[in-house]
């Protein structure tokens, strides 16, 4: 069994890695459309790393610490990562890719039309590897990437939710029709600060501003946001994940929509502990993965706050007006960490489930969504409970990897690059970063009119006349590998 050993508090020290730019960026165009690295990082796969020395001339991109430590990335990871690289499209973009011959082939249209949430996907696979846009093996790929999404994002309008013109992509259809919205704020949240430049810092700050800007605006009181879809718990944890992330990652978001969010994920079990919830498609594990995260997450953003609002409620001198609201805050903080240990508790007995841990009964996009959401839970305390899940996690995933490296589902999201992208993410889970201190932003923002609901529930048709790009490399290495569905599993969905 693979072993991780737990980092202590005391050898949690930040090493800043400066990565220092050979020419100057200021020549490059506008914020809206210029290239998200300098020409010399573009060019050089050998940038240097230096370490504990003074900026001189570039950007420092400081090195996030993680929970655990990481294992060497896998042969069956550099293969997955090698086969998200190679079908990148030119536009800097990726398709849903080819889906399982189960689905059939009504997508196929789709299958290499760029798209803002598997772009996300497989960014975030790639950015887990230990690349950045400026340094490592896949920083062209994660620099065009980027390009492509603020592009998307830059071209939507202030009003409505959607950051995207594609639309009825697999993804959309089972998990929600927002889901490029939510899964850019994850990824921009990740790179905000850390492009390597002024300008893709600015670029990427105000791409995920704007994003957050869209989701405060069309978050309901109870968390959700319109649009439904068949396990649509999923999508919305991806939301609270995403606002979150931002929040930790410096960008300012709304105490309010962190409640909202917070409250989502806890709605996800109820009075006996059990996991369950209205938008799970009837299948404990997704409940189990949108509670993980969003309880999860939400304790990661109130543990870079606690101390701050600790120091506030106990200072008898403070303004009554000053300590309440602290005393308050710390107090909806305790409730959301007696919920994460509920939630874990459940997790804790439930681990050897075979049929909770199946999920649908056979691997599909959602299962891989929700191991990840389950396994960054878990990698923060690290300890037996998580060694124990990320061994059972490994063995599956290797098992099941298609023989060019891809992963395809078998049931609902089959599409390879979503599948790869967070199998990949599953696998390399003991890179989850620890948010970076001092940066937590969370705000008071006015109180916003409550938003329509009426957007179109159920799988979004499939977007007609869209004409697929082509891709830089797309035919399969090798036979495909289907795992058989079982019977009981009933029809595909």
């Amino acid at each position: 069994m693979t072993t991780t050993t737990t980092k202590s508090t005391t050898t949690r020290t930040r090493i800043m890695r400066m990565t220092l730019c050979a020419v100057a960026c200021s020549g490059l165009a506008g914020i809206a459309g210029a290239e998200l690295r300098c020409p010399d990082c573009a060019k050089n796969p050998n940038a240097p790393q230096i370490t504990n020395v003074a900026l001189a001339g570039g950007i420092a991109i400081p090195a996030l610490d993680t929970y655990v430590e990481p294992k060497e990335l896998s042969e069956n990871v550099h293969k997955g990562l090698n086969w998200l690289a190679k079908h990148q499209l030119e536009s800097g973009a990726w398709g849903q890719g080819d889906e399982s011959t189960q689905m059939g082939n009504s997508m196929q249209h789709l299958a290499a039309k760029g798209n803002v949430a598997d772009t996300c996907a497989a960014l975030m696979a790639l950015l887990r590897s230990g690349s950045t846009p400026s340094t490592g093996t896949y920083m062209e790929n994660i620099a065009k990437g980027i390009d492509y999404v603020c592009s998307e994002i830059e071209a939507s309008d202030e009003e409505s939710l959607s950051v995207t013109s594609v639309k009825g992509t697999r993804v959309q259809g089972k998990i929600g029709p927002f889901i490029d919205t939510f899964m850019s704020a994850n990824l921009l949240a990740e790179v905000n600060g850390r492009m390597g430049f002024d300008e893709g810092n600015e670029r990427v700050a105000a791409a995920l501003a704007k994003v957050v800007r869209k989701m405060e605006a069309h978050q309901q009181e109870d968390g959700r946001f319109a649009g439904g879809a068949w396990a649509g718990a999923l999508g919305q944890a991806m939301a609270g994940r995403g606002l979150n992330k931002a929040a930790q990652f410096g960008a300012p978001v709304s105490r309010q929509a962190l409640e909202n969010a917070n409250e989502y994920a806890q709605d996800q079990m109820d009075d006996n502990g059990r996991f369950a919830g209205d938008d799970n498609a009837g299948i404990e594990l997704y409940s189990a993965a949108t509670a993980s995260s969003g309880l999860r997450e939400a304790k990661n953003t109130n543990d870079q706050r606690r101390d701050e609002l600790e120091e506030v409620a106990a200072d008898e001198s403070a303004p009554a007006e000053e300590r309440a609201p602290a005393q308050e805050e710390l107090a909806e903080f305790d409730q959301v960490d007696r919920a994460l240990a509920a939630c874990n508790d459940a997790l804790a007995s439930r681990m050897d489930d075979e049929g909770f841990i199946a999920g649908f009964g056979s691997n599909g996009g959602e299962e891989f969504l929700s191991y990840l959401a389950i396994s960054e839970n878990l990698v923060v305390d690290g300890g037996e409970q998580w060694t124990k899940w990320d061994g059972a996690m490994t063995r599956n995933l290797n098992k099941v990897q298609n023989p060019d490296g891809s992963w395809t589902g078998h049931h609902c999201i089959t599409g390879r690059t979503f599948c790869t992208s967070m199998a990949l993410a599953v696998l390399m889970a003991d890179r989850t970063p620890i948010p970076p201190e001092g940066e937590t932003n969370v705000v008071d923002k006015p109180e916003l009119d409550a938003p329509e609901t009426d957007a179109p529930e159920g799988e979004p048709d499939a977007g007609a006349g869209i004409q697929p790009e082509e891709p830089i490399f797309f035919p399969i290495d090798g036979p495909l590998y289907e795992v058989p569905t079982p019977a009981a599993t009933g029809p595909r969905r």
